[in-house]
């Protein structure tokens, strides 16, 4: 096999365990608002390495796996992705995507900005989503982060990720 193959191979299978993570570990953690979301993570390690349109086809993918989870109106989440995805696609061309805390920052932010897009798509009223936006997205933006970092340093070969700040 060529080295691109592999090395596509090598990201199907981390995306895969993110997939596991996500409906394995993570209803089994911390309550489900600051839990980390392990598709995010997918979908930010993705759209960072690929180009605007399949970034947003990717995102478009995760947003309707998370509309069929989710109590919010179905299409929020779908719309939140697939902006993510394209955004942090197209991020990576203004930021350095291969320093790990940038990495780990694109994360945290696209979260909050899917939080963002998902809680305006849905209706929610407005001290609601005061309260999610600078409480509970925070946190999980944190915590997803965190895992990620987990993930990097895990996998940084196949990611090509420096680890000087």
């Amino acid at each position: 096999m060529s080295p691109n193959r592999v090395s596509r191979v090598q990201l199907l299978l981390v995306m895969l365990l993110l997939l596991v993570l996500q409906f394995y570990l993570r209803p089994r953690l911390w309550d489900a608002r600051i839990s980390p979301d392990f598709l995010l993570i997918a979908l930010m390690l993705f759209s960072m390495r690929s180009s605007p349109g399949v970034a947003a086809v990717a995102g478009f993918v995760v947003g309707l796996i998370a509309d069929t989870l989710t109590p919010a109106r179905f299409g929020a989440a779908t719309l939140a992705h697939t902006l993510v995805g394209y955004l942090g696609s197209w991020g990576r061309s203004v930021f350095f995507a291969d320093n790990i805390l940038v990495n780990a920052g694109f994360v945290a932010a696209g979260l909050w900005v899917r939080d963002l897009i998902v809680l305006l798509a849905s209706g929610t009223d407005h001290r609601q989503l005061i309260t999610e936006l600078t409480l509970y997205s925070p946190l999980q933006a944190l915590t997803t982060a965190g895992f990620s970092l987990i993930v990097l340093l895990t996998f940084r070969s196949m990611f090509s990720v420096r680890l000087d700040a």
